[in-house]
């Protein structure tokens, strides 16, 4: 704090692993330069997002969470069908999210529609990067 005291805070993270040992390993990895005296992981949670939406703008420090309700036709039924899933999308104020996740989806061939756009608590996301050995197997 400005005052010189320490302040504890709960901050949420969105890290890519393969599992939640990993995932906590990550983030304590990722987290400890930053952290002066001890820190703990309280909880590590699956979140279902389909895609990540980034920004490289400066003003961007914000995370949005998208619902997009996918449309397809049954081919039997003739009927409607609506399949939802959930984009996580960087940017800086509630308009620009929406700007970005329409970018993001140009080109896509399947119809959708926008049923939510709500700011997230995530402070930062860590998407899993391959390592320079892991690289050379390939």
């Amino acid at each position: 704090m400005e005052n010189g005291l320490s302040k504890k805070v709960s901050e949420k993270y969105l890290v890519d692993g393969l599992s939640f040992t990993e995932a906590e390993a990550r983030i304590i990895q990722e987290m400890t330069p930053f952290i002066s005296g001890e820190f703990t992981v309280k909880a590590v949670k699956t979140a279902k997002y389909s895609e990540l939406f980034t920004s490289e703008e400066e003003s961007a420090d914000r995370w949005f969470k998208c619902k997009l309700i996918y449309i397809t036709l049954d081919e039997k039924s003739g009927a409607e069908k609506k399949t939802s899933t959930y984009i996580l999308v960087q940017a800086a104020e509630l308009r620009d999210a929406v700007k970005k996740l329409d970018e993001g989806m140009k080109g896509t061939m399947a119809d959708y529609q926008i049923g939510s756009v709500a700011e997230t608590p995530i402070m930062d996301v860590f998407p899993y990067e391959a390592k320079a050995e892991d690289q050379s197997k390939l």
